[in-house]
């Protein structure tokens, strides 16, 4: 039998871990967002989503993952996206501007709160009316909490959230994605033979996140809400079983959005902005436009078999278990 050597040389790994240096990764990661920056701008796609009617809710800012989301829906040739928000700052303008940009979608917009019964059977039932079908139906609308940081900027302790404060983050972010598989479902089910929809079913997509996943990436009320999020994706998934309608969860990691803004506000002071996301596996963020493709997988039919899985965006942050970064070697 082969014995083990008693010794290797000093500073060989018995797993190789090869490694760009410092500054090449800086480098990389700036080509690679310069480029997301640039294919965010497109309007011309491949007619992934072609006829299909969606509603997306949080539906904020330009960097948010709704934003990008429905502009990339609106770039793969959805019919009619119903865009929805509780705030009114800004998705009048952003609606009135992706419909410039996309002339052949129909773009509805709605000022409504995505965890009323009320709001989302009233947005299901108009969407009926409108187009007599539903396909997809982005449940995104979410907050990291309802009082803000702790000290310093850090998330507070259990100890220091309110139990009203737990059941409101919940509300927005768990109850709003059971009205979306509520109501939406039956729709998704009905047929619209004169619009093409011949065959029942539709996509569903939950955004959780990776603090749905593990502990550590956020705040006790706002990671058992996204925890809540990939569970109903799941059971959803279960009881709709030969419908047709697929319920998924979607995970994302760090992304720069407004309700992450902050963090890259204290960096840009500090002169640290590319620091970002040096402990990930990708050494960056993420950004709106890689979810929104992400979402376009689960809502076009080219995720046709995915069903009740939670899909995690987030640079390699869960996958490896990153104590320190490698050391830099020559590949």
């Amino acid at each position: 039998m082969p014995q083990e050597p008693s010794a290797r040389p000093a500073g060989v790994s018995i797993i190789a871990r090869p490694s760009t240096s410092s500054r090449d990764a800086l480098e990389i990661r700036r080509q690679v967002l310069a480029r997301l920056a640039t294919d965010a701008k497109v309007t011309h796609g491949s007619g992934r989503l072609k006829g299909k009617v969606v509603i997306i809710t949080g539906v904020g800012p330009d960097i948010s993952i709704g934003a990008a989301t429905a502009r990339v829906f609106a770039r793969e040739g959805a019919a009619h996206l119903y865009l929805l928000d509780y705030s009114t700052q800004h998705l009048p303008v952003f609606a009135a501007r992706l419909a410039t940009d996309f002339p052949a979608t129909k773009i509805t917009h709605i000022i409504a709160d995505a965890a009323s019964a009320s709001a989302i059977s009233s947005v299901v039932a108009r969407a009926m009316a409108d187009e007599g079908r539903l396909d997809v139906f982005f449940a995104n609308a979410g907050v990291t909490s309802t009082s803000g940081l702790g000290p310093g900027g850090a998330p507070r302790q259990i100890g220091e959230v309110e139990p009203d404060e737990f059941m409101e983050v919940m509300r927005i972010n768990a109850l709003s994605g059971f009205l979306a598989v509520k109501f939406a479902a039956p729709a998704m089910g009905k047929l619209c033979p004169n619009k093409g929809k011949t065959i029942p079913g539709g996509s569903i997509i939950l955004t959780a996140s990776v603090a749905g996943l593990r502990a550590g990436a956020g705040p006790a009320p706002y990671s058992a809400s996204k925890a809540a999020a990939v569970s109903l994706a799941q059971t959803a998934a279960l009881e709709l079983a030969g419908s047709n309608v697929r319920v998924n969860a979607l995970c994302p990691g760090l992304i720069h959005t407004a309700m992450t803004d902050f963090v890259f506000e204290v960096a840009r002071a500090r002169g640290a902005s590319d620091r970002i996301g040096a402990a990930i596996p990708m050494r960056r963020q993420g950004v709106g436009h890689e979810l929104a493709k992400a979402a376009l997988y689960l809502a076009s039919d080219e995720s046709s078999y995915v069903n009740g899985t939670a899909l995690v965006v987030d640079g390699g942050l869960v996958g490896p278990v990153v104590t320190a970064a490698p050391t830099p070697a020559k590949l």
